[in-house]
C-alpha cells in the first residue's frame, strides 16, 4: 500500500480509482464495509483508495467539542492495508480546506484522483459547513466522472454502529462489545517510552506506552493482550493506570510481553486488548504485587493463546 500525506495528481500513477471517503475513526465494522466495497469495485485492474484526514475536523472548527479518538493515524493506515487498499491518502484538515465548497471538493476529487467510483457511508458530509451530502454525490457524481455508492449502516441492537457508540463502550469498560463493534480488538499503536524499569527488577519487564490527551482509553486495570513487534505477534498482559503501588506515575500503558526481553525503546508496537483481568489495585508490597501478577499471567495466557492460534 502506498501512503501519502499530501495531495497531488495521482491520476497517472493510480488508474481506475475506487475511493472510500470518511474519517474512519477506529475503522469499525461500518467503516470496513465502505473500504471493502471500494476494494471490490476497484477489482484486479483498478486502484482501491482511502482519502481521509489525519486530524479530526473538530480539532480545527471547535476544539472544545472534539471527540476522543479511538485510534491513531497509524491504526487507520494499518487497517486499510489489511483490508487490501492500494492507496492511502491522509492529509491535515485545515481552516483553508474547511472553506472549500462542496463543488470545489468534488472538483478536487476529479483533478487529483479521477475516480470511477466514490464510496461513503450514509452520514458522510463534505465541503464548507458539511453542506455536501450523499444525495449530492448520487445526483452530481456523473458530472465529475464517477458513480457514487452509499453503503448502508451496519446495525447492532437495531441501531447503527458508530464511533460515538464505541467511545462510550470503551469508556464504560465494555471491551467485548466494543471489540464486536470494531470488528477487531481495541488497538493501541504507539512508540515505546522510557519507564522507571521497576518491572524488570520484579521479573515482569514492561514496554511503556503513552496515552494521548485526546485518545479514547479503557478504564484502569489489568488486561490480556496480544502484542505485535515487527511482523511477529506475542501474547502478554498490560496494565492501564498510574502504578499506585509505587506512589503512582502519569497514566500510561505497561505491556508485559510473554517470552520477550529485548529493549523496545522508541520502537512502534501494536497492543490489542482482548479481555479485562481485574481492576487496578494498590498492593501493600512488591511481593504481594508479584503474587498477583503471576495469577494475571496465567489467566492472560488462557485468553491470548486462543487469539494467537
Amino acid at each position: 500500500m502506498q501512503v501519502y500525506h499530501k495531495l497531488k495528481d495521482f491520476t497517472k500513477q493510480f488508474p481506475r480509482v475506487a475511493i472510500a471517503l470518511g474519517m474512519f475513526d477506529g475503522v469499525h465494522i461500518g467503516h470496513q464495509s465502505i473500504i471493502r466495497r471500494a476494494v471490490e469495485l476497484a477489482g484486479v485492474d483498478g486502484t482501491s483508495a482511502v482519502f481521509t484526514f489525519s486530524n479530526h475536523p473538530m480539532s480545527v472548527l471547535s476544539p472544545a467539542h472534539m471527540p476522543l479518538q479511538i485510534g491513531t493515524e497509524a491504526l487507520k493506515a494499518q487497517q486499510a492495508e489489511e483490508l487490501g487498499v492500494d492507496l492511502f491518502v491522509s492529509i491535515p484538515f485545515t481552516r483553508d480546506f474547511a472553506q472549500r465548497t462542496p463543488e470545489e471538493f468534488l472538483a478536487l476529487l476529479r483533478e487529483d484522483f479521477a475516480p470511477r467510483y466514490v464510496v461513503t457511508g450514509p452520514n458522510y458530509t463534505f465541503g464548507q459547513k458539511g453542506r455536501g451530502t450523499q444525495r449530492q454525490l448520487l445526483r452530481e457524481g456523473s458530472d465529475y466522472g464517477f458513480q457514487a455508492e452509499i453503503c448502508p449502516a451496519i446495525l447492532r441492537d437495531g441501531r447503527p454502529v458508530s464511533s460515538t457508540r464505541i467511545r462510550a463502550l470503551i469508556a464504560d469498560g465494555n471491551l467485548a462489545e466494543a471489540n464486536d463493534f470494531l470488528g477487531h480488538p481495541f488497538r493501541v499503536i504507539e512508540r515505546v517510552i522510557h519507564g522507571d524499569r521497576r518491572g524488570r527488577t520484579i521479573g515482569f519487564p514492561t514496554a511503556n506506552l503513552p496515552i494521548g490527551a485526546h485518545a479514547a482509553m479503557l478504564p484502569n486495570g489489568a488486561y490480556a493482550v496480544r502484542v505485535r513487534v515487527g511482523a511477529a505477534w506475542y501474547g502478554g498482559m498490560a496494565n492501564i493506570g498510574s502504578n499506585p503501588t509505587f506512589d503512582g506515575t502519569n497514566r500510561r500503558i505497561e505491556a508485559n510481553i510473554a517470552a520477550f526481553d529485548d529493549d523496545l525503546y522508541d520502537q512502534e508496537i501494536t497492543v490489542d486488548f482482548l479481555a479485562k483481568l481485574r481492576d487496578e489495585q494498590k498492593f501493600s508490597s512488591a511481593l504481594e504485587l508479584v503474587r498477583q501478577l503471576k495469577k494475571d499471567q496465567a489467566n492472560a495466557e488462557k485468553i491470548w493463546r486462543g487469539a494467537l492460534s
